[in-house]
């Protein structure tokens, strides 16, 4: 159990001090009932409009994660809270289903998750994700997942479900190769192991599967990519993106903090490269470059990718469109949430 540690809150204009060494850190759940479930992404560098957050907070604990701040919202920390506190949606299938009723909705491409994993931990008990995605199913909605998670593999019967009706694609978040590098700087994710076995038995179960090497943190993971990526290819993906780190709002105290920890001989070489390909900060909120560099050194591991890609044969040209398969289910096909008419 790591202590509590939480950088001060924007939203909270109370400062506390302690008198002690902090507590260690317990999980607390809340449960939730949502008034809407469907995330509206005005982003214009991000491929999709739409996503579902069944659950706040991620127990993954990254310590890079961009949603971090997102968690200050509610008054909780942006550290270990959000790690520690988390809030389940327990409602959102149901408000999934009547979000996808409104005729105002026309059978976009919804993300699972826009926030955080929605194959944390939790999902095993909640099974959130997995009623939404029977949501999309029953619609014939295309759906795009994002995990680190080997739970998702429980539910291959719902992806093939889509993959025959709709249209799906898997990404798995692999950032680093070894296993070991990984625990330290994701600490309750599933290892990277687990993560590329995954890949294997969604691609073999005939699942549209990606590989997202999220983030590249200069100094630390640019040299895994042709690893990460010739692994991808034999366990069958047949897409690769990456991203490069940033570090908005409290993720960098976070993140430097726990880098400190556990590369003190690091940590130096690996906020001087951020700065570098981030043109002198270590974020960035501009629309168009928060996700990628500048520079030399950016150029280099840019380079770095699009060989590697190249080499196993991902695709650099634009996909293909996503189908319209969007229908309402008609008045005689039952509601999964509701029971049958006497």
């Amino acid at each position: 159990m790591k202590p509590t540690s939480n950088p001060q809150n924007p939203f909270v204009p109370e400062v506390r001090e302690r008198l002690e060494s902090p507590a260690p850190v317990t999980p607390d759940i809340y449960e939730e009932t949502a008034k809407t479930i469907l995330s509206h992404n005005t982003s214009p560098d991000l491929p999709f409009r739409w996503s579902v957050n069944p659950y706040r907070g991620c127990f993954h604990a990254c310590a890079y994660c961009y949603a971090r701040p997102t968690h200050e919202y509610w008054g909780f920390g942006s550290g270990t809270d959000f790690e520690s506190k988390l809030v389940v949606k327990i409602n959102a299938p149901v408000k999934l289903q009547e979000a996808l009723h409104q005729r105002s909705w026309q059978g976009e491409l919804i993300v699972f998750s826009g926030n955080t994993d929605p194959y944390q931990p939790l999902e095993a008990t909640y099974q959130l994700t997995r009623s939404c995605l029977q949501v999309c199913a029953e619609f014939h909605n295309p759906v795009g997942l994002i995990s680190k998670s080997a739970l998702i593999m429980r539910d291959i019967d719902v992806l093939q479900e889509l993959n025959k009706t709709a249209w799906v694609r898997v990404f798995l978040s692999i950032p680093f190769a070894s296993d070991d590098i990984a625990r330290k700087v994701e600490p309750q994710a599933p290892s990277i192991t687990k993560r590329f076995e995954t890949l294997e038995q969604l691609s073999k179960a005939g699942i549209s599967t990606a590989v997202s090497i999220a983030p590249v943190i200069p100094g630390l993971n640019e040299h895994d990519i042709p690893q990460i990526l010739s692994r991808a290819h034999d366990a069958g993906a047949q897409h690769a993106t990456y991203i490069l780190l940033r570090l908005n709002d409290n993720v960098e105290q976070v993140f430097v903090e726990r880098m400190t920890h556990h590369f003190p001989d690091r940590i130096q070489k690996i906020l001087a490269r951020l700065k570098e390909v981030r043109q002198g900060q270590v974020g960035e909120r501009t629309f168009f470059k928060r996700h990628v560099g500048k520079g030399s050194t950016w150029d280099v591991i840019a380079q770095l990718f699009e060989t590697a890609s190249r080499k196993h044969g991902f695709s650099n040209s634009p996909d293909t469109p996503i189908p319209s398969t969007f229908r309402r289910p008609g008045p005689t096909q039952l509601s999964l949430f509701k029971n049958p008419p006497s």
